[in-house]
């Protein structure tokens, strides 16, 4: 897509303007007092107002929150911060006020500083939202104001406002909520071209999706139902086992208990036709070998490198270390294709991604795709959000909602941290009693191993002295 540049150009012109942040605030003018002033004055002076207000431009009035990565590390990075001045429109382009946004898993990946499509901080992140044109610019013949949108773009959509190009809108479908709306562009635009412009999904073929309860993973999941007796393979903890079959996952696997390789060897032992890959690492090579003849490995991630809140240089080196690789003559005797997906570097393919959407919204009129949400949250409560979708807790789509906490919800939020930080001392005292308790059993075990060692001990003696009487004997 064009125009990836337009949320930093955005950025710019609200820093711009809070560096003059002294002529933004009205200004007012005190009457002043001459020291010898003239009748004709005074008479000027009793007609003027005692005090003047200078109206301020509403571009200069106009302001808006957004979510700004501040810098590179945990769940504090992302700020909740005031933004002064209405973005500035140039021919093209749309002003989008927005209503909810996505949560994906290249946003947990920026935050760390591991994803290169987003500006360095500080920025504002979010390639997915859903709003309404509040303006448009010049040369914009297909959107108008009070259009429903939902948008897709390279970041800057974690905003109440938001300046985009009008190709990269498209129009929300009749009786979609703007949660739905958010939910759909970078998920199923992924699953759709990985699927049909890479796998080539046809009928009685088999797929493994990895995190198939995420936003991805259930996206594919019904794309898949769009093909007949297509048979899905899914790995998910095993809690989420029962929402991803009755999405159509034919066989779950618990990839925390079990080898999922072994599980799919069991069922379909030649392999499979398309395997999805967002891991990386080790797990590419796995999901190549498990490729029958004419199969499909489409890597499109490496969440493995994400390991805590903070950027895990272990993880990292691992994964890099166990990057999949493999030379051409290998794929022409083992008849297999190796493709690799990133949506972050189609932002200039307009009409790619324009082809791929329209499909998609096709198949939510006809009623065979539906975003499943799994959880809204405030702009405030970012953080939590974040730390949800990373610690694998969802089912479906985690959802940002720009509209403002209500004030008893932001009066619990307190009470809510104070009783995260009790659970985490209390789970750090059942640690602790456990790691005492496992220490008092070994104590115990060495204490039973180290008795027979002391019955041993006191009966060496005792053998001694009886070998002595025997020699004794034998002399004798």
């Amino acid at each position: 897509m064009s125009g990836e540049d337009a949320p930093a150009e955005q950025q710019n012109a609200v820093d711009q303007k809070q560096e003059t942040k002294p002529s933004e605030e009205p200004k007012t003018t005190e009457p002043s007092e001459p020291e010898s002033p003239p009748a004709a004055g005074a008479a000027e002076a009793v007609a003027a107002p005692a005090a003047a207000t200078e109206k301020v431009p509403e571009e200069e009035a106009f302001t808006y929150r957004s979510l700004v990565l501040t810098g590179y590390g945990g769940y504090d990075k992302v700020k909740l911060q005031v933004k002064k001045g209405k973005p500035a429109l140039k021919a093209g382009e749309v002003l989008v006020r927005v209503k909810a946004c996505g949560l994906n898993f290249s946003d947990l990946l920026a935050r760390q500083g591991l994803y290169d499509r987003l500006p360095s901080p500080p920025v504002t992140p979010g390639m997915e939202c859903s709003g309404v044109v509040e303006a448009v610019g010049e040369e914009v013949t297909e959107r108008k104001v009070g259009d429903k949108v939902l948008v897709l773009n390279r970041c800057g959509l974690w905003q109440e406002v938001a300046v985009v190009p009008a190709s990269h809108t498209f129009p929300i479908p009749e009786g979609m909520s703007f949660e739905e709306a958010a939910a759909l562009p970078v998920n199923y635009v992924t699953a759709y071209m990985m699927l049909f412009d890479f796998g080539n999904l046809r009928p009685n073929q088999s797929i493994l999706i990895h995190a198939a309860a995420g936003g991805v993973g259930i996206a594919a999941t019904q794309l898949c139902q769009t093909v007949k007796d297509v048979t899905v393979f899914g790995t998910a903890s095993a809690n989420k086992h029962e929402t991803i079959t009755q999405g159509g996952v034919t066989h779950p696997i618990d990839y925390r208990t079990k080898d999922y390789v072994e599980e799919v060897r069991k069922i379909s032992p030649k392999g499979l036709d398309i395997v999805l890959d967002p891991l990386g690492g080790s797990d590419t090579h796995k999901a190549y070998n498990l490729l029958k003849p004419m199969g499909k490995l489409i890597t499109y991630g490496a969440s493995n490198m994400l390991a805590g809140q903070k950027k895990n240089l272990l993880a990292v080196a691992k994964n890099w270390y166990h990057q999949f690789s493999i030379h051409t003559l290998s794929l022409i005797q083992g008849n297999k294709s190796v493709c690799g997906f990133h949506l972050g570097y189609l932002d200039g393919e307009t009409e790619l991604i324009s082809q791929a959407m329209t499909i998609i919204l096709d198949l939510y009129r006809q009623g065979k795709i539906k975003p499943r949400i799994d959880s809204t949250w405030h702009l405030e409560q970012v953080g939590d959000a974040m730390r949800k979708m990373q610690e694998r807790n969802n089912i479906g789509k985690v959802i940002l909602i720009t509209e403002p906490m209500p004030e008893e919800e932001k009066k619990e939020e307190p009470k809510k941290e104070d009783k995260k930080e009790e659970k985490k001392k209390d789970d750090k005292k059942k640690d602790d009693k456990k790691k005492d308790d496992a220490k008092k059993e070994e104590k115990k075990d060495d204490k039973k191993k180290e008795e027979p060692k002391k019955e041993e001990k006191k009966e060496e003696p005792k053998k001694e002295e009886e070998k002595k009487e025997e020699a004794k004997k034998e002399e004798k």
